[in-house]
């Protein structure tokens, strides 16, 4: 599951909507809809990723973050290290390899020490 797709079941959870109804209401299947939500499907379009946001009326700042999330969600990610150093190329590699045998604790420090270590520049 991407973080879109967790923040659209949580939205859809929380106002009682079930995956046909928006579905239907945004334009698009429920098994495309579903495919979305497990991270089967790659980030929406900005048409699509707006008809959401005004589904559930989300705004101003919300709005916001939701497009970030949604920025955020491309479950199959590629990286060039083409230009980098070595250990840029290692780094890429070395989390490709080894992502899935991470626990979620785990992967919140990488994280917030990734984001740390690029805000501070």
């Amino acid at each position: 599951m991407t973080p879109l797709g967790e923040k659209i079941r949580q939205l859809r959870r929380e106002r009682g909507v079930s995956q046909k109804d928006m579905a239907e209401a945004i334009g698009v299947s429920p098994a495309y809809l579903s495919a979305l939500e497990h991270g089967r499907r790659g980030v929406p379009n900005w048409s699509l990723i707006q008809k959401i946001i005004g589904y559930f009326n989300i705004i101003w700042d919300e709005a916001e973050e939701f497009q970030q999330i949604a920025e955020a969600s491309h479950p199959t990610v590629r990286v060039d290290t083409a230009g980098l150093s070595p250990a840029a190329t290692e780094l890429a590699n070395l989390l490709a390899r080894t992502i899935g045998r991470l626990d979620e604790a785990e992967i919140q420090t990488l994280i917030l020490r990734i984001r740390k270590a690029v805000k501070d520049r």
